[in-house]
């Protein structure tokens, strides 16, 4: 079992003193405390239905802590694919893993929130078709030189973009099901089309809305359909999820503080029942529960939210998640 932790890239209103620093800082503790992965989410515009919070963007602010760190993978979960253009996108990537020496991970997915579609010029009802395209064109690219690339919505002629990767970043793909709730923003069952992309990448990232036993039942479709398309290659089980942690207090005083924790960064558009069900909040052990149900579900990797820039809980991660099940 291996863990990752997402960086603190949001933007939180009147906290942006000393945001760069702390992200740098946070990168470096999460590498020396022994976390394999630094995640990142990505989204252009700001989601103020679902969240109180804007992101930085996903691939600079990637780049940039793999300047300040020497061996912890970078992944995004998800690269939002169906509003970038492909060769733009493969020249983004390729000098990424590049100069990082290889330690990307290709989170891809096709997003969900209407506005950002909008600002993009992209017409959401054709997300999953230039998901796919903008993928196949990316990882051709990767593969060159000389692509030649004729989808409906992207064309390559003969197109080389370098550095050359010998050895091209894993790509996960993320979807499938969710807790059906009004605060779901997308239905709650794996799209057969979504269940294609995952069986035919490297690895799967399943929602952090999606709980243990929808978990188990889409990583056994996942299974099948590889195994139905003859695939035998490695493939990564993975899981975002978001926790805090407190050693001291009442379940209820730590609850507390986790609400208050967790409502910094998503809205009231999802109530505190929602969160407690399909996150991780509660008492430490209450959150190994959960860490355990989720890896008896078939999860081998797990990327954790944190919700703050704050350091002392990547420390509480490692000795009371990482210590106890990496």
């Amino acid at each position: 079992m291996k863990f990752g932790v997402f960086l603190p890239s949001y933007i939180i209103p009147g906290r942006e003193s000393g945001h760069p620093e702390e992200v740098r800082r946070f990168a470096r503790a999460a590498e020396e405390l022994g976390f394999d992965s630094l995640w990142i989410t990505d989204h252009i515009v700001t989601a103020h239905r679902f969240y109180r919070v804007s992101w930085l963007d996903s691939l600079m602010t990637l780049a940039h802590v793999a300047a300040v760190t020497e061996s912890v993978k970078l992944g995004t979960s998800i690269l939002i694919l169906p509003v970038r253009q492909p060769a733009l996108l493969a020249k983004e990537i390729a000098t990424l893993h590049y100069l990082s020496g290889n330690r990307y991970i290709y989170g891809i997915g096709t997003g969900w929130y209407g506005p950002e579609f909008t600002a993009c010029g992209v017409d959401k009802s054709e997300r999953g078709a230039r998901t796919d395209e903008v993928l196949q064109a990316t990882t051709s690219l990767f593969d060159g030189p000389e692509v030649q690339f004729n989808g409906k919505y992207y064309q390559l002629d003969q197109v080389t973009v370098e550095p050359h990767l010998e050895q091209p970043p894993p790509v996960w793909a993320a979807g499938g099901s969710q807790l059906a709730h009004e605060a779901s923003p997308e239905p709650p069952v794996m799209n057969p089309n979504v269940l294609q992309r995952i069986a035919a990448a490297d690895g799967w990232i399943a929602r952090p809305t999606c709980p243990p036993d929808l978990i188990a039942v889409d990583r056994q479709l996942i299974v099948e359909a590889r195994e139905a398309a003859g695939r035998d290659s490695p493939f990564t089980m993975a899981h975002e999820n978001f926790t805090w942690i407190e050693e001291r207090g009442s379940s209820e005083a730590i609850r507390s503080i986790q609400q208050q924790r967790f409502g910094d960064v998503i809205s009231d558009e999802r109530p505190w029942e929602y969160i407690d069900e399909v996150y991780m909040p509660g008492t430490i052990g209450e959150i190994q529960s959960k860490v355990q149900a989720r890896i008896d579900a078939g999860v081998e990797y797990m990327m954790l939210h944190t919700m703050s820039a704050d350091v002392e809980q990547l420390e509480l991660i490692a000795r009371h998640i990482i210590e106890p099940f990496g």
